[in-house]
């Protein structure tokens, strides 16, 4: 199995972005093709070419993370994107992972893979891992700002199989995400979707949820529009954030006035676990689901330790073989 890494997109790419790879590599046991400019990895991954199952994969260009997407894709065809997405397709890559333009990766994947047949929009499916019991499937969490009830359908069809395939859940719960528990609460699309799920023999669909329920056990699927998806995602990311800064800070404090070290701190009093849980470095990233192949997106200040997650993610995926069983579940 060959996994494609973008190594020209985030912010800390590409020296982050190799050392993640370089990580993966060993505890994954998967080659890995680096994308980008060939002599900058050469320098940075040289040594590590023939042990390590590391090629390298040239890519002149590199698409910036303002840039239009649609432009991008079409003025470099020679971006490490654009490469990435065609080792997929060509079947020279099982996976392609990019901390990259989020446009820019779901467009490249939409051109060059295509979508599923019977799939009218690919949604981005992010793992929320902020209960103790299992994690929370959030979908759309960016990819469709403007959607119909069929697209909130399938995007509930595609993230239960995710999450049965990967997080190994039976018969996921999945909820859709409104304002209020009843059936009439909601705007018109949420009013106008729910009847459909509940209408859906191949659906565990429990109702409407709110909000809350997204931090609870309540549900494994939370299903909305990518509008308000991404909202939810970079709210929990800014919360968490915000916490993970303040837990820092305590146990600076308390290194300098009881010696302790801050995550001993955070570890007694019960928080360590939940720490790492909440923050996105733990993770590796989202998956695009509804594409001819496996993609993943990783968040854009990933570092190593989240592409190396990414890359394991992507293996995951590319093991279940996850874009045939969605188009087994859209096809039935």
């Amino acid at each position: 199995m060959i996994i494609a890494v973008d190594a020209a997109g985030g912010d800390y790419a590409p020296h982050e972005i190799v050392k993640g790879a370089l990580k993966a590599a060993q505890e994954y046991e998967v080659e890995i093709a680096l994308v980008g400019r060939r002599n900058v990895l050469h320098v940075l991954a040289g040594r590590h070419l023939r042990k390590s199952g590391i090629t390298i994969v040239n890519a002149s260009q590199t698409i910036g993370s303002h840039e239009s997407p649609v432009k991008a894709i079409r003025s470099k065809p020679h971006s490490s994107i654009v490469v990435g997405v065609n080792l997929v397709k060509e079947g020279k890559a099982s996976s392609f992972v990019s901390a990259g333009n989020t446009g820019a990766v779901l467009g490249a994947a939409l051109f060059g893979l295509g979508k599923v047949p019977g799939v009218e929009r690919p949604a981005i499916a992010c793992i929320m891992d902020i209960t103790p019991s299992t994690p929370v499937l959030l979908i759309d969490a960016g990819a469709n700002t403007d959607c119909r009830p069929s697209h909130l359908v399938q995007f509930a069809e595609m993230g239960a199989v995710y999450s049965q395939h990967v997080l190994g859940i039976a018969s996921p719960r999945v909820g859709l995400l409104s304002v209020g528990e009843e059936e009439g609460k909601g705007n018109q699309l949420v009013q106008e979707t729910s009847p459909l799920l509940k209408n859906n023999k191949n659906l565990n669909f429990i109702g409407n949820i709110e909000g809350y329920d997204i931090l609870k056990t309540t549900v494994d699927v939370v299903v909305t529009d990518g509008f308000t998806g991404n909202i939810v995602l970079k709210t929990i990311e800014g919360m968490s954030d915000t916490f993970l800064t303040s837990a820092r800070q305590l146990g600076h404090l308390a290194s300098n006035v009881y010696h302790f070290r801050g995550r001993d701190l955070l570890r007694d009093v019960g928080l360590g676990s939940w720490v790492n849980r909440i923050d996105y470095r733990e993770h590796g990233g989202a998956c695009l689901l509804g594409v001819s192949g496996n993609i993943i997106i990783a968040h854009g200040r990933s570092q190593a330790k989240t592409i190396k997650n990414a890359i394991g993610i992507a293996k995951h995926m590319a093991e279940q073989n996850i874009a045939q069983a969605i188009k087994e579940e859209i096809h039935e």
